[in-house]
């Protein structure tokens, strides 16, 4: 083979291996500040009935900082034969389907493809399950183990009543409520293990399935939802979020893809009867965003640093409970203090102590108001930051952060080449 013939041919095998890789990358959501993270659906046949069986099924949130806000999760699945599902614990199915063919007793559901919800909080206790109700949001379990799991019970009818005999369901669904999720085949696995409430006595299901879903902010929505601004006491440049990062206004001046805060327009949109929807409406920006993280480098002293870090919520219909922050910075391995919030250091790779998340102080600020006319849609922390002599530096942008998470969502972040620089006359 001719060195030209041989060019071509390296030149074609690394095009290829390059479109290999960004397609596992994008079909696997691998996250890299949180490379294990996944939702698992554990299904669980608990007892065989004449006709099938009654499983619970659970889904446990195994990511250390996504959360699945209102309106919550829905998940759906195809049946593998023609089983339907007689009742349900703790959820409901979004549609009947088509039952004529019974008589007397009416199955709850007889979908092929069954979508199910969960129920909100307030059911009556006897349509109550372990861990259901919850409207379908599901916190994540860095931030509130407690609430990373969420479960309901069914009945299925038409079903296989041994091991050998009944079939899994397929092509399992989860939205959050957007498509972010993407989730792998049933696998039969070992069976889950049930305490009892003095821990003497261990029971099993007949069979457990399991399902893992796995996020991808590409599938999910295809602009940030957040970004980031800078600033720092010894530079006045003020550098804002990149122009049109979240979206571009269509027309400032007329409700509809965003809101000028002047009247008349802000007091109609309290008074309409979308107040209530979920799509975000957002103020009037160069911006667009939901959210805004300002990172403000503010105190220097001869053995630390300080920075304080303002959310605020543009959002005219969103409170954002449970918030959280994933900030990426090479300081955070000499983090000393930290004021108004709780702190926990994420170490995907053990030798690496560079990532933190954050959150709000229950009945405190957990909650980030939504944007209206009080003005009260922010929440500012501060952090305090020893000097390594080795590392440390305020020049070439050393003090920002690296990325920043929202919820965790990936904010978008100025270009480097705009960061406040370091005055050439400052004192070191």
């Amino acid at each position: 083979m001719g060195f030209r013939s041989l060019t071509k041919f390296t030149a074609f095998t690394v095009v290829l291996v390059f479109m290999l890789y960004c397609f596992t990358f994008r079909s696997t959501a691998y996250d890299p500040l949180d490379p294990n993270g996944n939702i698992t659906i554990k299904w669980d046949i608990m007892t065989w009935t004449p006709d099938g069986y009654v499983a619970v099924v659970t889904m446990y949130n195994f990511q250390q900082y996504r959360h699945i806000q209102a309106p919550g999760w829905s998940l759906g699945w195809t049946w593998a034969e023609k089983e339907l599902i007689w009742n349900m614990i703790g959820s409901q199915t979004t549609e009947q389907g088509d039952c004529s063919r019974f008589k007397g007793n009416i199955p709850h559901c007889c979908k092929k493809d069954p979508t199910v919800v969960d129920l909100l909080p307030g059911t009556p206790y006897n349509q109550q399950v372990a861990n259901c109700c919850k409207g379908g949001v599901l916190n994540s379990w860095g931030q509130d183990p407690a609430n990373a799991a969420s479960s309901f019970q069914l009945s299925v009818g038409a079903a296989g009543t041994t091991n050998k005999t009944v079939r899994v369901p397929r092509n399992f669904t989860l939205k959050a409520p957007g498509p972010g999720y993407t989730c792998g085949p049933t696998k039969v696995s070992k069976p889950s293990k049930f305490f009892s409430q003095d821990g003497r006595r261990v029971t099993q299901p007949m069979m457990t399935w399991n399902v893992i879903c796995t996020y991808s902010q590409f599938l999910d929505q295809k602009a940030p939802t957040c970004c980031v601004s800078l600033s720092s006491f010894y530079n006045d440049t003020i550098v804002p979020c990149p122009t049109c990062t979240c979206g571009c206004q269509n027309n400032s001046t007329q409700p509809g893809n965003c809101v000028d805060p002047n009247p008349p327009y802000l007091p109609s949109i309290f008074s309409s009867p979308a107040k209530n929807s979920y799509a975000p409406l957002v103020k009037c920006t160069s911006h667009m965003c939901p959210i805004r993280i300002h990172w403000h480098v503010k105190l220097n002293s001869k053995e630390y640093w300080q920075v304080q870090v303002t959310i605020t919520n543009f959002n005219y219909r969103m409170n954002y409970t449970q918030w959280n922050l994933v900030v990426q910075h090479p300081n955070f391995d000499n983090l000393t203090q930290f004021f108004g919030i709780n702190y926990k250091p994420l170490t995907p790779y053990a030798s690496i102590n560079d990532t933190a998340m954050l959150w709000g102080i229950k009945f405190y600020n957990d909650v980030l108001m939504q944007a209206g006319p009080l003005g009260l849609g922010n929440v500012q922390l501060e952090l305090l930051f020893r000097k390594d002599k080795s590392t440390f530096t305020f020049e070439k942008g050393w003090p920002f952060p690296r990325r920043i998470y929202f919820n965790g969502d990936n904010c978008g972040m100025p270009p480097p080449d705009a960061y406040p620089y370091l005055p050439k006359t400052s004192s070191r």
